[in-house]
Parts: structure tokens; sequence; C-alpha cells
């Protein structure tokens, strides 16, 4: 219990910390090098699922796939959308960027996408505090749709 209380309490600073963050007048390319940041975690910690579920479950560890998920959920829920304003789908000081200028001319499309993505990972962490390998595997292949649906609509090569 200690350790999901350090966790809520990490998520909840991170959400504090990200909230204050996306209230001040940030560069585009500031907003490029947070979201990236974003990704990446929650990249390295589908990785980390997907190795203990899809690849060799024999290694499931239901804790380190439980912290896993929750990042993912938290990140998701970050409020990440405040990171695409006006010119940051354009490499900007510096900070390279894959977004399509298409995201910003279909915004009933993002939100469907946004939506999916935190519905689903918000799942992913539900379904890992179960602990079913099988399960978890199956959600984490509707979090990794979803990422597909977004890169494939919004995401350049």
């Amino acid at each position: 219990m200690k350790n999901r209380t350090r966790i809520v309490a990490a998520f909840a600073l991170f959400a504090v910390v990200g909230a204050a963050t996306a209230q001040q007048a940030l560069k585009p390319e500031e907003m490029i090098k947070f979201r990236k940041a974003g990704y990446s975690v929650m990249a390295w910690n589908m990785g980390k699922i997907k190795a203990q579920t899809v690849d060799a479950p024999q290694t499931f560890n239901k804790e380190q796939v439980l912290a896993a998920a929750r990042v993912i959920a938290a990140t998701a829920n970050s409020g990440m959308g405040a990171l695409y304003g006006p010119g940051t789908d354009k490499d900007a000081g510096g900070e390279k960027t894959r977004l399509k200028s298409e995201f910003f001319q279909q915004p009933e499309e993002v939100k469907k996408v946004a939506v999916a993505f935190n519905k689903e990972a918000n799942e992913l962490a539900r379904v890992a505090e179960g602990g079913d390998v099988n399960a978890i595997k199956a959600q984490f292949g509707k979090v990794g749709e979803t990422c597909k649906g977004c890169h494939d609509k919004f995401r350049k090569d």
C-alpha cells in the first residue's frame, strides 16, 4: 500500500507541475520537447508491458506491469493536449517534430483519437490491477491500436 500511495502522490505532483507548466506561455520548441518526453516515457512503459505479456509472459511481474500501466494512464491524462500549440507542427528551436499540419485542421478527429487513447490507457491500468496476463495482453493491444490510429493520421513518417 505504501508503494501505491507514493505512486499516487507522484502522479498528483506530475499533474500539478504539468498543469502549472501548461498555464505558462511556452515556446513551440518547449511544447515539442515536453510532449516528446511524455511519449518517450509512455513508449518505455509500453515496452515493459510488452516484454512481460507478449514477448516473454513467463517473466510476468504484476507489480511492474501495474506500475507501467499506471504511468501510461497518468501521462495520457496529464493534459498533454496543451503541448500542441500553434507552430508545433514544424521543427522549432532545434526541436524536431513529426506532427502533420492536418492535426490543426481536423480538431474533431484529434479529439476522437485522444479520447480513445485516454479511455484505453485508463482501462489498461484497471485491467493490470487484476493481474491476468492474458487480459492485460489483450488490453495492451487495444492501447497500441489507439496509438497507431493517431500516428497513421497525424504523424509524419
